[in-house]
């Protein structure tokens, strides 16, 4: 286990070291370790690594100008200036945050930028503000449409943060697939297969070979043999949403995460898309009274009566049930991460 406070501490360091000025090392090193303190281990310090490589690679700023391109009283539409998606973001979703305070709702869609680490982290942003928070992205191609052989969209996750008021926030954070990339690396790292149902062949065939995207096969869009179109139908709104919405790359173009593959050399846009909405609770009715039904309604559907031996939760339960957890007890590492940041602190000279 490895304190939080240590690994903070870690990755900041590794932030400035390739040339982030402080303020956004310190967004950067926020925005990856809430992903491991929520356990979402695939998105946090296990792709440091992945960051710096890109840096390296030249298709990271450290140093963007990130700034509005076009705008409204309550939409905007941000340049990245190829920038950390961990630093992009955040600056994006405030903007968003501003507007709303000014208009009632804020829209914001990015292009030029980078991942961005767990959606959750920037739709929750809005909570402290009573206000609901909004967060998608789109990623590298590696799904498969609904019957599809080729990789035309991404994991593109959806992020909605809703405030209650004694009851913990409603967040929903996920993927629009069956399950994200970043769970086959996990498997692979771990060596075990992944379940039926993820991944498709490159003939289309099923497949539990977690490491079946190197051989051309595809994820699979949410919702299985009989419901993957809605899973691919929720992908392309993201994909619009965040891309096409923003002058972004979409579909097929979308430059990939690892830095050992080139992106597209026919873009259609600036770098990967981002969208962010918040709306004031208050531009729809007070603010309490509508925290005081938010919390009747977590009650109720938590109390639901369950099948043996399984509690109904609410979304965001089990990544506060982790925060709580791992901010006491520290953040376990799987030794290949281990391994990675080991070599990361040799190279930079910082030690883990």
């Amino acid at each position: 286990m490895y304190p939080y406070e240590r690994l903070f501490d870690f990755s900041r360091k590794i932030f400035l070291a390739i040339g982030c000025p402080p303020e956004d090392a310190q967004t950067a090193t926020e925005t990856l370790l809430s992903a491991d303190i929520r356990g979402v281990d695939s998105h946090g310090v296990a792709r440091l690594i992945g960051y710096v490589r890109l840096w390296e690679a030249g298709r990271i700023n450290a140093t963007p100008n990130v700034r509005i391109v076009h705008e409204t009283p309550s939409t905007a539409t941000v340049d990245g200036d190829g920038g950390l998606g961990l630093v992009v973001a955040p600056k994006a979703m405030q903007i968003a945050l501003e507007k709303a305070k000014v208009a009632g709702s804020g829209w914001v869609a990015v292009k030029n930028s980078n991942h961005f680490g767990i959606a959750g982290y920037h739709a929750m942003k809005a909570l402290e503000h009573d206000m609901i928070g909004m967060a998608m992205t789109n990623a590298s191609p590696l799904v498969a449409p609904t019957y599809s052989l080729e990789r035309l969209l991404g994991t593109n996750p959806i992020a909605v943060a809703i405030p209650a008021n004694e009851q913990p926030p409603f967040v929903a954070d996920l993927a629009t697939t069956t399950a994200a990339n970043g769970k086959l690396e996990m498997l692979q790292r771990k060596n075990l297969e992944a379940p039926l149902g993820w991944i498709q062949a490159l003939d289309g065939s099923p497949s539990t070979n977690p490491n079946e995207l190197k051989d051309g096969g595809a994820l699979l869009p949410l919702g299985g043999d009989t419901g993957s179109h809605k899973g691919y139908a929720l992908g392309a709104v993201v994909d619009i949403f965040s891309a096409v919405l923003s002058g972004a790359n979409y579909g097929p173009w979308v430059p990939p995460f690892v830095s050992f593959l080139a992106p597209p050399a026919d873009p259609v846009g600036e770098g990967i898309g981002h969208f962010f909405g918040a709306m004031r609770v208050d531009a729809f009715r007070p603010a309490d009274d509508f925290k005081n039904h938010m919390d009747n309604w977590i009650t109720r559907f938590r109390s639901s009566k369950a099948k043996d031996g399984h509690q109904v939760l609410i979304p965001g339960d089990p990544e506060r049930l982790f925060t709580e957890q791992r901010m006491k007890e520290g953040i376990p590492l799987l030794p290949p991460v281990v391994k990675d940041l080991e070599g990361l602190g040799e190279k930079f000279g910082v030690t883990l």
